[in-house]
């Protein structure tokens, strides 16, 4: 059975600036079975360029950038698909802005049609300046429901979802979260394998991450294969927590490399299970999608819309 692949990155391929052992193995018997695959990110502040040129210099060189699909990507894709002439006022780094203005998605901080949020440092009159267009009828959109991300084992920033809640707070406006596990995400993704192997989907599609809350939650939606690796933020002792599954536990995408170089699938489906310290839970949800908010939203003033017909969305 031909399959394909989507792979998350950090926790997977790399943490920090260094290499997951066996990555490199991974990737390269990848390239050489000819598997499609794409590197899944909820990170929108990089290009797909800067993913590329980032893992060649962790040791992973010439992989072209179309193996790459960010966040950033997916809100571009998802806007220009569902209402094609909006404009936006972004909150976000260089990958988010590219992104939407390759999706000629202008930025317009008068009167836009949504306020786009993704990761980066937001200044507070940013902000208001953000919370003044919700106020005036603009839509929220966040890249990610990723309320802070992993920068080191034992250090986070401050993610999309984090500045998307803020937003929700002090507007009482509820956003639409892309990215994984967004099955948009997903959906998107999979075309690419489909262009990558030629135009022809491949039979199975694999998620490969290390966050049950995002990889193996969208994949399961999905209908997708979601294989754990446990290099990642998920621990073995975690895993029952909850309700849906992964198809398989590993300890790292080394598991795979000999599947991918014989084409035999492995006789025994998942590692073995390990045996690790245990490691303090850290407080609060991660994911800007893990509870339902249960505050009603404050009633909004009633505005005068005078919006052109072409930023009416499409039917």
């Amino acid at each position: 059975m031909k399959s394909g692949y989507l792979i998350d990155m950090d926790g997977v391929i790399y943490r920090e600036n260094q290499l997951i052992p066996g990555a490199k193995e991974f990737v390269a018997a990848l390239i050489g079975s000819g598997a499609p695959f794409v590197f899944l990110t909820n990170n929108s502040a990089p290009t797909p360029e800067d993913l590329s040129v980032r893992l060649g210099h962790l040791g992973i060189p010439g992989l072209s950038p179309r193996h790459f699909y960010t966040s950033a990507l997916n809100a571009a894709d998802f806007l220009s698909e569902t209402h094609p002439a909006c404009t936006a006022f972004v909150i976000g780094e260089g990958g988010l802005l590219t992104a939407l203005h390759e999706r000629r998605i202008a930025n317009d901080a008068i009167d836009p049609s949504y306020v786009v949020v993704g990761e980066g440092a937001a200044a507070f009159e940013k902000l208001g300046k953000a919370h003044s267009c919700l106020e005036r009828g603009a839509r929220l959109l966040a890249t990610n429901p990723d309320n802070w991300c992993p920068v080191s084992n034992d250090d986070t920033r401050p993610g999309a979802g984090a500045t998307a809640a803020f937003l929700e707070a002090s507007t009482g406006r509820r956003a639409y979260y892309l990215g994984k596990p967004n099955g948009y995400m997903f959906h998107r993704a999979r075309l690419k394998l489909a262009d990558l192997a030629g135009g022809t989907a491949p039979e199975q599609t694999i998620v490969i991450g290390d966050t049950m809350e995002t990889d193996i939650r969208g994949a399961v939606e999905a209908g997708l294969q979601a294989y754990l690796v446990l290099t990642g933020s998920t621990r073995i002792e975690n895993v029952a927590d909850y309700v849906y599954q992964p198809t398989r536990v590993l300890q790292s995408v080394a598991d795979l490399v000999e599947e991918l170089n014989t084409g035999k699938p492995s006789s025994r489906l998942d590692s073995p299970v390990y045996t690790r310290a245990p490691v303090p839970a850290r407080f609060g949800q991660r994911h800007q999608t893990d509870l339902e908010h249960l505050t009603r939203p404050r009633p909004q003033a009633i505005y005068e819309f005078r919006r052109s017909s072409s930023a009416t969305p499409a039917s």
